[in-house]
């Protein structure tokens, strides 16, 4: 199995989302987002980093090639402050076991950097079995089910929580 390393997102990583925008990569996300939501999201990637309100990262293998993206951001959930997960894995490099690992190893960067936060929560889709997979064996607990719009539409997604303290 192949080292992962993670860097943090940068101004020139723009093309990663492009490439993640397809239809097969957003299937349980309710679609493609336009150049416009996909200039945004970089944008806010890069600000929201700044300000400490998120850790967004770069996959990378032993070689420094990009295998997807992972981070975590500030969100209240049940009522007080937590980070929540999202993840992507480019196509060619899905089936190797790279988000597991990559969950991994953000837990321990979330664990890092908790700034008085207890909780790490990770919503996939119902339909996502892949990213579900990985937030159980992460040893996320699944806590829920919850619908709520994203990009427009209705979105279920299973509600994974795993305690920064353990």
């Amino acid at each position: 199995m192949d080292a992962l390393t993670f860097r943090p997102w940068s101004a020139g990583d723009l093309e990663l989302l492009r490439l993640a925008n397809t239809p097969e990569m957003t299937a349980h996300l309710n679609g493609v987002e336009s150049e416009r939501q996909l200039l945004d999201r970089h944008a806010r990637y890069l600000r929201l980093w700044d300000a400490g309100e998120a850790r967004m990262f770069v996959i990378e293998d032993a070689e420094g090639a990009a295998l997807g993206s992972i981070g975590f951001w500030n969100v209240e959930w049940r009522g007080e402050p937590a980070w929540e997960t999202g993840w992507f894995v480019l196509p060619e490099e899905q089936g190797r076991g790279v988000a597991s690992r990559a969950l991994g190893l953000l837990l321990d960067d979330a664990r890092q950097h908790r700034a008085g936060r207890r909780f790490l929560t990770a919503f996939p889709s119902v339909e996502n079995a892949g990213s579900n997979g990985v937030c159980r064996r992460a040893g996320f607990e699944m806590v829920g089910t919850v619908t709520d719009e994203f990009r427009g539409a209705a979105l279920t997604m299973n509600e994974w929580v795993f305690d920064l303290t353990d």
